[in-house]
């Protein structure tokens, strides 16, 4: 299968060179079983390369299983991975089998891999060293035969350093290692998938499609994206649902975007900058701009609310007489005249 199939069967949009050298390293060792430690950043989508790997390998009739590392509490995950035996812990009123004996002739992906703790990363190790684990609680090994890919969006050469991984471990689970880039180093691709999530939730929620204007495009690809392509889809399904109109300029679009203070530095050319560009500052004075006409306006008819309310009540309270009520209110008749007419308020 090459690299525009897998595209297609795996509804990956993009042909930025990192993605492709990634999805080409995927497709070259998936009949092999070589261990693979997929890096990248959160929400760049290291989810899809063990699942390219498992479908393109030999167990693709295996059982396929993806295990959040960092979700299961240090108690437990043991528990998860290997199984239990009756009796071993509290709560063990039977004997339990683990992902790593369900997934025998399968394959397993560990999802933050570097949240596993040191206990756990023994006996992971121990299984792609020997190819045998131990349940929680007994005494016996089993063999189990699973192809490992593991993910992290740590800097695993810093974890080994303060002793949180071990040296040993990375190693053998980055025989291949494979690199998702950022969002922001994918320029030519946030368009593209800007317009795919776009006809997904335009189909999902039986509406027409937004489109974005020039100067949102513009906004669009300059950002910084920290959250990368899983902040891009939670991004576009809010302005699906919430705009009204399906054209979405760069106002709009600055409103759904992290504001000054909560957005991580650009980064243009493999290097930070500190502030924001020129473009995004206009942006975002255009947007604050426009925010605060919005509460002016909003603070204006509270007002006016409010003071019609109480020209009501005086009014009600001395039967319509407007001497007693502008004496109560503090100003002359004709003022009081003026507001009622001003209010369209009835005597």
């Amino acid at each position: 299968m090459n690299l525009q199939q897998v595209k297609q069967r795996f509804g990956i949009i993009g042909n930025a060179p990192l993605l492709n050298r990634a999805l080409e390293v995927a497709i070259q060792v998936a009949p092999t079983d070589i261990s693979i430690l997929v890096n990248g950043e959160s929400g760049t989508g290291k989810e899809m390369i063990p699942q390219i790997i498992h479908q393109l390998s030999s167990r693709k009739h295996g059982e396929y299983i993806a295990v959040n590392c960092g979700a299961i509490p240090e108690g437990t995950i043991d528990s998860e991975l290997f199984g239990h035996e009756k009796g071993s812990f509290t709560g063990a009123a039977g004997s339990r089998q683990g992902y790593f004996e369900v997934a025998n002739g399968g394959t397993i992906f560990l999802d933050e891999v570097a949240e596993l703790p040191m206990q756990t990363q023994v006996r992971l190790l121990r299984i792609l060293e020997t190819g045998e684990f131990i349940r929680v609680g007994a005494s016996k090994p089993i063999k189990t035969n699973v192809r490992v890919v593991a993910a992290t969006n740590e800097n695993m050469q810093r974890a080994i350093a303060s002793g949180k991984f071990r040296e040993d471990l990375y190693y053998r689970l980055n025989t291949i290692p494979i690199y998702l880039p950022p969002l922001r180093n994918r320029q030519e691709d946030i368009h593209l998938i800007f317009r795919k999530f776009a006809s997904d939730f335009a189909d999902k929620y039986k509406m027409p499609s937004i489109k974005l204007t020039a100067d949102g495009a513009d906004l669009l690809s300059s950002y910084s994206w920290p959250g990368n392509i899983r902040q891009l889809r939670n991004m576009v399904e809010q302005l699906s649902v919430i705009e009204t109109s399906r054209e979405i300029d760069a106002i709009k679009l600055a409103a759904y975007l992290p504001k000054e203070g909560e957005t991580t530095p650009l980064v243009v050319g493999g290097k930070q900058e500190e502030s924001f560009s020129e473009r995004e500052l206009m942006y975002k004075f255009l947007f604050d701009m426009k925010k605060d006409l919005s509460e002016l306006k909003k603070l204006v008819i509270e007002m006016v609310n409010q003071n019609g309310s109480l020209i009501r009540k005086a009014l009600e309270k001395h039967r319509g007489k407007r001497k007693y009520a502008s004496e109560e209110l503090g100003i002359s008749e004709r003022t009081l005249y003026r507001k009622i007419k001003e209010y369209n308020l009835s005597e």
